[in-house]
């Protein structure tokens, strides 16, 4: 019977979530910075552009997450 194959422990984990909460609030402050720009905007608009906003920000989570656990980008 064989052994199963031991975990090894990688880096990518630890860095990747620190660099993940790390993107996010400083693109969470560079909306807020531009709030006072959108906040001059018809409220629909405002609301389109923050939905986008909220949501444009998922775009690369999924590569990065396959790069955090396999250690490829693709």
């Amino acid at each position: 019977m064989e052994e199963p194959e031991t975990y090894k422990p990688t880096w990518r984990k630890p860095f990747g979530m620190i660099a993940l909460l790390l993107a996010l609030f400083g693109y969470a402050l560079i909306v807020a910075g531009l709030s006072g720009v959108i906040g001059r905007l018809p409220v629909l608009v405002q609301t389109l552009v923050y939905v986008i906003l909220g949501t444009v920000w998922l775009l690369p989570l999924r590569r990065f997450l396959i790069w955090m656990e396999t250690g490829r980008w693709g």
